[in-house]
């Protein structure tokens, strides 16, 4: 991994379980997401326009991103275009990612911002 480490939160991966019955490539494509599309982002600081930060939260210690280019290869067609979503943490200082949600614009249209605040307020 090009990360020292990825953490699925909970709340994650009951989402991720419930995405991957219908969606059945996602395992793959969540660890090649992480590899190449944060990798670049993160690692290398080129922006394809696909990693955006959350600025808005409140005053949270944690920079959180959400991530709209994901492609899922069980999304035949669609490419990046695949309308997954993934919240995420980067902790520069750990090389740590904290994957918070993952989710289908179609069925939701934003991220879970109450989720978000209540699990950064738990760790301050």
């Amino acid at each position: 991994m090009k990360f020292r480490e990825v953490v699925r939160l909970p709340e994650f991966e009951r989402d991720f379980k419930r995405l991957l019955i219908k969606y059945n490539t996602l395992e793959e494509d969540l660890a090649k997401f992480i590899d190449r599309q944060l990798f670049i982002y993160h690692k290398l600081g080129l922006d394809n326009r696909g990693v955006f930060p959350i600025d808005d939260l409140g005053s949270t210690t944690a920079r959180v991103f959400k991530a709209k280019k994901f492609t899922c290869r069980s999304l035949k067609g669609k490419g990046v275009q695949s309308g997954i979503r993934v919240i995420y943490v980067y902790d520069e200082a750990d090389d740590r990612v904290e994957l918070i949600e993952i989710y289908i614009k179609s069925d939701k249209e934003v991220e879970d911002r109450a989720r978000i605040k209540r699990y950064y307020s738990e760790k301050r």
